[in-house]
Formats: C-alpha cells, sequence, structure tokens
C-alpha cells in the first residue's frame, strides 16, 4: 500500500525521500534513545507519506508521555490514535523495523527527510506568490509583505522567533504573582532542605545555573549529595546526579550513611552492630522510593553530557542535575589546548541546558590556591579557576567554608563544625552568609538548629 503521487500543477512530483523516511521510522524503532535529537530537526509534517506522518506522530505521543518508542508501544499507541489501520496496521511498522539494520545513521536520515520536507514548502510557497501576483487587483505591497509571510513560515523551523509580546506575558506573571499572594511564603523553585538557603533563594529556580565552589576537604560533595537526596526526597522530583570523580558506590555508602545515622567510617569498614545493621536496613527501604539518578562516568565532553542529560528528563521527571565537578568536564576538540575557551563552552553549554530541561543545573567547581595565602580565606569570585565565563553564566555561585578548617593549629582553637555557605552571586536576590552545621561522621549538613527542615 504505498501513497498515493501528489503532484504539482504542473505535472511533477514534488520532491520527496521515501527511502530515507522509511529508514529513519525504522531506525527510531530500534533504538527510541536518538528521538530527542531527531526532535530537533523534523516534526510530522515535514513527512511526505502521509503514513510516515502518522507513524512519526505516535511516537511523538509516546515521547512526550516519557514511554518508550518500540514495535510494541507504538502498536498499542495508533490503535489509541485511531491510525494504526491507516498506516497499514502492524505489519507495516514491522516492514519499517526490518528496513535498516542499524539505528546509526539516523540523523542522517532525519536530514534528508528535513531537506525534502523544505524543498516541498518553498515550491508551495512560490506556487502561492505566483498565482496572487497574477492577480492584479492585489496591491503590490500587500502582495510583498503576503510573500514575505510565506517565505518566512518556511524558516520558521530553523529561525524560530521565540519572542513574546509584553501583552501576552502580563497575564502570565498576574497569574504568578496571584498564586504567591494566595500562598504567602510559598517558595517559587525546589527546596533544598536547608531552612535559611531556602529563604534566601525562595527555592532553586528552573533555568538557573548554580556554581558551588570551595578548595578541597570543605566538603562540596558531601554537600552536594545532601542537595540531591533532600531535593528527591522534598520535592518529589528526580535528581540526576553526574559524579566524574567518586563511583557510585561510594556515594551511595555515603548517602546511606546520611540517611541511617550510621557512622560512614563504620560502614567503609564493615565494623557494624546489630542495631547499626538494622537502621541500614530501614535507610535502605526509605531510599529506595528516593528518584536520585547517578551516572559516574569519568570523563565527558559538555555536548556528551547534555545528551545524556536530555535523555534522562525524556525517561524521568527531572527537577534538577548536579555535576561534580565542572573542571573535570572535556570542551570539544576544536578548543584543545585552550582551556580558557574550553571553560567558556562547558559554562556556557551547562546554562544552556538548564534552560533547556528548564530545571536548576548545580555544577561544583574547584577553587584556585590563591585562597590559602590570604589573611582572610574566605572564597572569592576570583578564586574560581578560569571564572570568567563561569561568573558571566552562573545566576548563583556560593562558596563553602570552613573556619575550622583554618584555625585548628590555633593555640585557642575550639572545634565547632560550623561551615559558612557564602552567597557571592544572587542574579536574583541578595547576597550574604548562611551558617550549617556539619556532622563529620555522618557526612551531613544540617541547619543550624541540628534537624533537616522539613
Amino acid at each position: 500500500m504505498e501513497e498515493k503521487s501528489r503532484s504539482n500543477p504542473d505535472g511533477r512530483i514534488p520532491p520527496q525521500d521515501i527511502i530515507a523516511e522509511k529508514s529513519l521510522l525504522g531506525a527510531i524503532l530500534l533504538s527510541d534513545t536518538i528521538f530527542p535529537d531527531i526532535l530537533e530537526t523534523i516534526q510530522a509534517k515535514d513527512f511526505y507519506d502521509n503514513r510516515h506522518s502518522l507513524i512519526f506522530a505516535g511516537m511523538t505521543s509516546l515521547y512526550s508521555h516519557h514511554r518508550p518508542i518500540d514495535l510494541l508501544t507504538l502498536t498499542s499507541e495508533l490503535k489509541a490514535l485511531k491510525t494504526l489501520k491507516e498506516v497499514g496496521g502492524a505489519p507495516y511498522l514491522t516492514e519499517l523495523t526490518n528496513f535498516v539494520p542499524t539505528a546509526s545513521h539516523a540523523k542522517a536520515y532525519a536530514e534528508l527527510v528535513e531537506k525534502a520536507s523544505v524543498r516541498r514548502k518553498l515550491i508551495k510557497a512560490g506556487i502561492n506568490i505566483t498565482e496572487k501576483a497574477y492577480n492584479e487587483s492585489t496591491e503590490v505591497t500587500e502582495l510583498i509583505g503576503q510573500a514575505e509571510k510565506d517565505l518566512f513560515e518556511v524558516s520558521d523551523k530553523t529561525t524560530k522567533n521565540d519572542y513574546s509580546s509584553l501583552e501576552d506575558l502580563l497575564g502570565d506573571a498576574f497569574d504568578r504573582m496571584e498564586n504567591l499572594h494566595k500562598n504567602k511564603g510559598a517558595l517559587r523553585g525546589l527546596k533544598t532542605g536547608f531552612r535559611d538557603l531556602d529563604k534566601k533563594t525562595a527555592g532553586f529556580q528552573k533555568g538557573d545555573l548554580i556554581i558551588i565552589g570551595a578548595r578541597p576537604a570543605m566538603g562540596k560533595t558531601t554537600f552536594a549529595e545532601n542537595l540531591a537526596y533532600n531535593v528527591a526526597t522534598i520535592n518529589n522530583k528526580a535528581v540526576l546526579f553526574f559524579s566524574m570523580e567518586m563511583a557510585k558506590n561510594e556515594i551511595v555508602d555515603r548517602i546511606i550513611s546520611d540517611v541511617s545515622g550510621v557512622e560512614n567510617w563504620h560502614i567503609r569498614t564493615g565494623n557494624i552492630s546489630d542495631e547499626e545493621f538494622s537502621k541500614i536496613g530501614d535507610a535502605l527501604g526509605e531510599m529506595s522510593e528516593v528518584p536520585l539518578l547517578l551516572d559516574d562516568t569519568s570523563s565527558m565532553t559538555i555536548l556528551e553530557l547534555r545528551n545524556k542529560a536530555r535523555r534522562a528528563a525524556h525517561d524521568h521527571d527531572i527537577g534538577m542535575v548536579i555535576v561534580d565537578y565542572l573542571q573535570l568536564i572535556q570542551g570539544s576538540d576544536r578548543y584543545a589546548g585552550n582551556r580558557v575557551q574550553e571553560v567558556t563552552e562547558i559554562s556556557r553549554g551547562l546554562k544552556i541546558l538548564a534552560r533547556e530541561l528548564e530545571v536548576p543545573v548545580i555544577a561544583l567547581a574547584q577553587l584556585s590556591r590563591n585562597v590559602t595565602g590570604r589573611d582572610d580565606p574566605r572564597p572569592v569570585l576570583s578564586d574560581i579557576r578560569e571564572s570568567g565565563s563561569i561568573e558571566q553564566d552562573a545566576d548563583i555561585v556560593m562558596f563553602l567554608h570552613r573556619p575550622d578548617y583554618y584555625n585548628q593549629n590555633k593555640d585557642d582553637y575550639v572545634e565547632t563544625h560550623i561551615t559558612e555557605l557564602i552567597m557571592a552571586k544572587h542574579r536574583h536576590g541578595s547576597i550574604g552568609k548562611i551558617e550549617l552545621y556539619f556532622h563529620p561522621e555522618l557526612l551531613r549538613f544540617m541547619s543550624l538548629d541540628k534537624t533537616h527542615d522539613e
């Protein structure tokens, strides 16, 4: 059952590539992980064969509902959409899966489909312009305006106008203000589990890039783990944690210590009492329900990281992304040898990821050694390695500082376990200092009342 030819008025068949269309759909059915990338290139209306357009629409519906795309799910979805018979039924879908041996060339197939689609749109726009030009009753200025409109519609996919008028935005703004007015004190962003930090930020906001910098031994990885677990638990949103320095199992052990209240050293050495083992069992039951996703790939480019995050967002309701840490990410080959350009690309890529997924992205950052030689060792913005682009792209920059670490050799030293969270940049609010209590045996940061803020 082949699609009938749709010829132009002059009898010529419009540009199309049916083989590329079938190859693309077959490739997606073989591996749906490529679908987010394909969606950036084409839409259902770009297919010439109407069956293929309906099949791609079914795939898009599955993707939007965070469901896998395969032969079984697509058959079910098209049946629900009442288009299964129109596309040729399950036999035609099976034919598509057998049409290509691998999904590796899917992007190339998509580009062929897109090029043919653009050519058809240009032909259609040209025909419309020609017909209107023959109509002498139409004013030339009106004709030119309509011609521009038709051509802009063709290029709309590659050159989108994403601006909105103030009038359109005011309605949304009023709804936000009304909701805040009705729910005084409610946070606009994700709760972090740290009371004073939530007050300072109104919660972590969608699309924000948040940098947390510290020298080694300040506890930045521990703080990030606490944040990840708190956000996933309190907000019931999945948190994607890229740990490029520490293995998954080690992170899990540290979180178990935090949740169970069993000292991390006991867990690491296996020196666990019966009572502690019981506590660990209870903690594991609680943790099994927490939507925390861990990736411990030790070496990634910013492009690979963004693709992984995009695919995770397809499968899960991602609320936040954490990267430990920024300087371990690689830039693209074109900036090899130029670390400043690499870091610029990386920080920009993280900000774009936050905007694209509409979630806060937290990136840990290593500070330069300059801090150790100053009278006041508290970090400042210039201490971030290759700080220019990072500081520019970040919406919030925070530093972890433990006075105990720098005072321990003084004669009058008394350990406080206080860690200062210094907000050095806050694009949407005030800067300042927040004090947290750090429990080293449990690897847990807490508000100063020594309880997790619920």
